[in-house]
């Protein structure tokens, strides 16, 4: 109920600005009291839950190598990881990045201390870590290949604000890509605030000029979408 009469206040407000995509309700178990075109926002994983990202069974429950092959990444590509964490991605894509590069943006300064940490264990020295805000991920304009959020948009603040920045960083042919927990399937065992459907994704990507591309659906739980211009 809570839901449905946000949406209705989104609808009646319009979308005469970026204040206006907002409504508020009293907030649910595992959510922000935010609601976005009908969803509410999901409580943010903070650095203490960095462990959580490193955890061994994350390679068979997620498959990050899988992930990556369907970004159908080109060696000299500039990657941006949003929200990147501890670096989980980030370093494993770098090193598909012979002439390229990742940009790391994560908004928790204790996760881009991480991040920093897991480059030197790894062996890598073309990631540059970037601290963010909730509304900006400060990328340069125009320089992006392929920006990848893993777990991690439906968790955004400010998912629009942060998607207008994330397309200005976008080079003309550029992608997104994301990794979400497939919200269609209740089994899926994840709560369902952090879970999203294609169909709910694919609407929030219009409001800033993406459509759908390609989908990689091989993933035990979750969809690999990717959207471009």
């Amino acid at each position: 109920m809570r839901l449905r009469l946000a949406l209705a206040a989104f609808l009646l407000l319009g979308a005469s600005g970026a204040g206006a995509q907002y409504a508020h309700v009293p907030p649910s178990l595992n959510g922000t009291g935010i609601v976005y075109m009908g969803r509410e926002i999901a409580q943010v994983m903070g650095h203490e839950g960095a462990d959580w990202l490193e955890r061994p069974e994350r390679t068979q429950e997620e498959q990050p190598e899988r992930v990556i092959d369907a970004m159908q990444l080109k060696p000299t590509d500039v990657v941006a990881d949003i929200g990147a964490g501890t670096g989980y991605f980030s370093i494993r894509i770098a090193k598909r990045l012979p002439q390229g590069r990742v940009l790391a943006e994560d908004i928790q300064p204790e996760m881009i201390q991480l991040m920093r940490d897991g480059m030197s264990a790894g062996g890598v020295s073309n990631i540059e870590p970037i601290l963010g805000t909730t509304d900006d991920p400060h990328l340069p304009a125009g320089t992006v290949d392929k920006a990848l959020m893993v777990d991690a948009y439906h968790e955004f603040d400010k998912p629009l604000e942060m998607m207008r920045g994330i397309v200005r960083g976008l080079k003309p042919d550029g992608q997104v890509v994301f990794v979400e927990y497939r919200g269609e399937d209740e089994a899926v065992p994840i709560k369902s605030h952090h879970k999203m459907t294609e169909a709910q994704l694919t609407a929030e990507m219009a409001a800033v000029g993406l459509h759908l591309q390609r989908r990689f659906e091989a993933l035990p739980w979750q969809h690999v979408l990717i959207y471009g211009r």
